[in-house]
């Protein structure tokens, strides 16, 4: 069967193919992070909106740890399929990724072209890691190769591609920037330009580059949404049928998408409100909002559908809904702010059946890794804020109890920090050791919690019950 490219994609069938064409698409939009999410989510909602209002937003992918994702692409022109599957399975091929680029072996071609002056907007999925900061305190950290890439070699970090790509454009006298942060990182805009000044901190000699970093870029604030899970074989050879072609690139996701942005652009921006997102002055209620219901809630049935024995989310909401409806209600929802007109009830409906979608075969331990990086923002501030209200969070306290379990027994665990952790509890068995031991990872928890002694024994009691029944029966003790 021939392969999907710009010499197939006319026969694929018309409501499928691209809505924009592709061949006449300038490229105006750098990517760092050309993985799954972003080719089913900031891709999308490009291609919609130059689809309705026009402009020359192409956007050149920059792969950042692998050459795996380049080399299904590169042979199909940019093209691939995405798969949303919900009650029915509906397929469409993007075409809005013009160029690509690999990192680990063009990093000089990424700078120079973040200093096109056509580029006007850096957009980020990188992961919480992918930015070498610690979560509990947001600053970067200065390791080797943040410190190697601060020195002047060439850049293999996020954050160091990103300065080297703005020095590069204010030396070329590119014009101004906008720098758009869509990753789970609480004020993610904030928090990414704190990191660049951290490393304008350690490259020395920077304060000309960090004036017209305040002066030409700006670091809108983001909250993405869309769930996307790991593409399998099975999702490339449903594409087949759909579209006639072979396609490496498939991506699959659900019918749901949503973006909010800040509205803080030094340089034009495609109009994405066209294609459904949503512009506002302050994201953080919205924000708050999806790391604590939906990536808490996510996280929380990550660890008990993997210690129980799960394979998805789909098939751990059937056993733990109850916990995450607590979870929701109980802990997170008094901690939030609620925009006005914004029925939060009707969102947590909206968000039970978004987890318990069959079709989507979300796998646990996915959704279980780096939780090291998670935490912070998922579940760790939903626990301080309750407890500062004088309250017991008890659900959000077995959520994170079931990550330390996880950190215990995971067969391989897959997490920047895993040699600190598993050090951390080498030697440990009892529940309250374990604990106490976790809770010191200064990178992770800060003295708020560990100082609490109330925090520390909902922890406890949490691990102790998985620990001895099971994750199931601890699930489900306090209902």
């Amino acid at each position: 069967m021939a392969r999907l490219d710009l010499s197939t994609v006319d026969s694929v069938p018309a409501p499928t193919r691209p809505r924009v064409d592709p061949r006449s698409l300038p490229v105006g939009i750098v990517h760092l992070g050309l993985g799954a999410f972003h080719r089913a989510h900031q891709a999308v909602f490009t291609e919609d909106a130059v689809a309705a209002a026009g402009g020359d937003w192409g956007i050149c992918g920059v792969s950042q740890r692998s050459a795996a994702v380049i080399e299904q692409l590169a042979p199909q022109d940019g093209l691939y399929t995405v798969l949303a599957r919900g009650a029915h399975v509906e397929a469409r091929v993007i075409g809005t990724v013009r160029e690509l680029l690999f990192s680990g072996t063009q990093a000089a071609e990424v700078v120079a072209r973040m200093a096109d002056p056509a580029v006007r907007i850096t957009t980020l999925t990188v992961t919480e890691k992918g930015y070498r900061h610690d979560p509990a305190t947001g600053r970067l950290r200065g390791d080797e190769a943040t410190r190697a890439d601060a020195a002047g070699g060439p850049p293999r970090t996020v954050v160091g591609q990103l300065v080297r790509g703005l020095q590069a454009r204010m030396t070329a006298d590119a014009g101004p920037h906008t720098v758009l942060c869509c990753d789970n990182l609480a004020s993610n805009g904030r928090t990414l330009s704190r990191l660049v000044g951290d490393f304008l901190d350690l490259m020395g000699g920077a304060e000309p580059l960090r004036a017209w970093i305040a002066e030409g870029v700006s670091f809108p604030n983001t909250m993405v949404d869309r769930i996307v899970p790991a593409t399998t074989d099975a999702d490339r050879a449903e594409a087949r049928v759909l579209i006639g072609l072979d396609d490496a690139g498939v991506v699959t996701t659900e019918p749901f998408r949503q973006w909010v942005i800040e509205d803080d652009f030094r340089a034009g921006r495609p109009a994405w409100d066209t294609a459904g997102a949503l512009f506002t002055s302050d994201v953080t209620p919205y924000e708050v909002m999806k790391l604590r219901l939906l990536n808490g809630s996510h996280s929380m049935l990550a660890y008990l559908g993997v210690l129980a024995g799960y394979d998805t989310i789909a098939d751990a909401m059937a056993h733990f809904a109850g916990a995450v409806q607590h979870l929701m209600r109980d802990d997170v929802e008094p901690t939030l702010d609620v925009p006005a007109g914004f029925d939060v009830a009707a969102y947590q409906q909206q968000l039970l059946t978004r987890f318990a979608n069959p079709a989507l075969r979300h796998r646990t331990v996915q959704v279980a890794m780096d939780g090291s990086q998670k935490l912070p923002q998922r579940l760790l501030g939903t626990l301080r804020d309750r407890r500062a209200a004088g309250a017991e969070p008890r659900w959000a306290a077995l959520a994170v109890a079931a990550w330390m379990r996880w950190v215990q027994v995971a067969p391989a665990l897959d997490d920047p920090l895993a040699p600190r952790l598993r050090a951390a509890i080498a030697g440990a068995s009892a529940p309250a050791d374990v604990a106490a031991r976790l809770l010191a990872v200064d990178e992770v928890f800060g003295p708020e919690l560990r100082d609490d002694p109330v925090a520390v024994a909902l922890i406890v009691d949490a691990l102790r019950r998985i620990t001895v029944d099971g994750a199931g029966p601890a699930a489900e003790g306090d209902e």
